[in-house]
């Protein structure tokens, strides 16, 4: 049985796309008598063609996965894309590393625990990226007994 033109007309007066368009099996016969938009729009009306609901896209499983990352689940080395530098810039990383680093240098020549011209040399030297912490500046200033004596 083919109710192609019934089902078109229908789309357009419900503003819908064919798909969309439920015709009742129990009624096939009235929906095949109707030829005029009038006749659909009467069926319409009664209820024998309606629009069924558009179909939704759920977040159920987008929300359960960021409520795991938030956790720090799922967010090993399989799941990471991109390079190292772009989940943290490498600005980032030595703002990270350099700012310790100087202040440390700052708390020693201030306690005159280092020399002006000391401090100058290691700065340069934290600069050109020598230390990897703050811990390694000092075990440094040690090995090459940098701290004034009498102190």
């Amino acid at each position: 049985m083919n109710l192609n033109a019934q089902k078109r007309m229908a789309a357009e007066i419900l503003n819908c796309g064919e798909n969309r368009v439920y015709l009742d099996p129990f009624l096939i016969d009235e929906i095949k008598m109707a030829i005029t938009r009038e006749d659909i729009r009467n069926l319409i009306n009664e209820g024998v063609i309606r629009k069924k609901y558009e179909k939704g896209i759920s977040n159920f499983r987008k929300k359960e996965r960021h409520e795991r990352k938030k956790k720090g689940r799922a967010r090993g080395l399989g799941k990471r894309k991109g390079k190292k530098g772009a989940r943290t810039p490498k600005k980032q990383a030595w703002i990270k590393k350099i700012r310790p680093i100087r202040k440390e240098l700052k708390k020693l020549r201030d306690r005159k625990l280092i020399t002006k011209s000391t401090y100058r040399k290691l700065y340069k030297n934290a600069k050109g990226g020598m230390f990897d912490s703050v811990t390694h500046l000092n075990r440094y200033i040690k090995e090459n007994e940098m701290i004034r004596r009498g102190r």
